[in-house]
């Protein structure tokens, strides 16, 4: 039986915006088109995993707009656990506004909304969680009370404090992070990668159209990206954390783990919006053997 996967982070609501090129400051650019998408790091991550089988719960501040936007009905129809849902009566849900030139090159927006009472809120124990963008108050709090914890600070990573950093870092199974932000965690601890590693049973590096790189012990894997034509790059990492996280529990070896991701994301990357085109395991596990082979058996 799976295990639960409990995800910390936001629901929200993304616009997707194409445009020329990001604009500087004072300066404007044309828009391409855009639209509205169900979002939020966490409710990717939880829909994804529901999606290719596992079982996923959200825990989350729900803002006023929770049911009127749709979204409720959305996670429900998912299978995902919303059972932990913190419900904020005087603030809408979080929004994102995501600008995307003709490079693939971003600037995000965020309304924090109903997510900013975050750091009011007592966490309950959980079993397995993963830390996705959220306040950096709760999830110190919550990676206390984890039976295990899998950690992504994100683009939120600008608002933790160094004391809430190392709280986390130090209860910290498995750490996920981008070229940037492995350097920026390094910056803010005052700990050389080594170090990180030493203190982090397994740290994944990503690191955009080149892959990823898996990091434990002595070992280290660079997992490739699933080529694929892309049209929008938005929601991706949550995707690859999604299946990797899911493999995990279910015991596939790192590498196979760290495909498995690249695989779930190589979908997400095909359509717009982040939970627009997410696989089933079945589905999955057909392009993962068409670009790495047969899929090895669970643990």
């Amino acid at each position: 039986m799976d295990r639960m996967i409990s995800v910390v982070g936001h629901i929200a609501l993304d616009y997707i915006v194409d445009v020329e090129k990001i604009a500087g400051k004072n300066e404007s650019s044309p828009v391409i088109d855009y639209e509205e998408y169900p979002g939020g790091g966490a409710a990717n991550i939880a829909v994804a995993i529901a999606k290719l089988g596992g079982k996923s719960q959200l825990i989350s501040p729900a803002g006023t707009d929770f049911s009127s936007s749709g979204y409720e009905k959305l996670l429900k129809e998912a299978c995902v656990d919303l059972s932990h849902l913190y419900s904020i009566e005087d603030m809408k849900l979080s929004k994102a506004f995501i600008f995307t030139d003709r490079e693939d090159n971003q600037t995000t927006y965020f309304y924090w909304g109903s997510s900013s009472k975050f750091k009011e809120l007592e966490p309950e124990p959980v079993d397995f969680v993963h830390l996705a963008t959220a306040d950096c108050v709760y999830n110190a709090k919550i990676s206390q009370v984890a039976g295990f914890v899998s950690f992504d600070p994100g683009q939120d990573l600008v608002t933790y404090s160094k004391e809430n950093l190392e709280i986390i870092l130090s209860h910290t199974d498995i750490l996920f992070a981008n070229r940037h932000e492995i350097s920026r965690v390094s910056e803010m601890t005052g700990k050389s990668f080594t170090e990180l590693k030493a203190m982090i049973d397994v740290i994944v590096v990503t690191y955009d159209a080149e892959g990823s790189r898996i990091y434990t012990g002595n070992e280290e894997w660079a997992i490739p990206v699933v080529s694929v034509k892309a049209v929008d790059p938005t929601g991706a990492g949550d995707a690859y954390r999604a299946g990797f996280l899911l493999a995990y529990t279910r015991g596939y070896s790192l590498p196979t783990c760290g495909k498995i991701g690249s695989t779930v994301a190589s979908f997400v990357v095909q359509t717009r919006g982040c939970q627009t085109s997410l696989p089933t395991w079945d589905e999955m596990k057909f392009r993962y053997e068409v670009n790495f082979g047969i899929l090895e058996a669970e643990n």
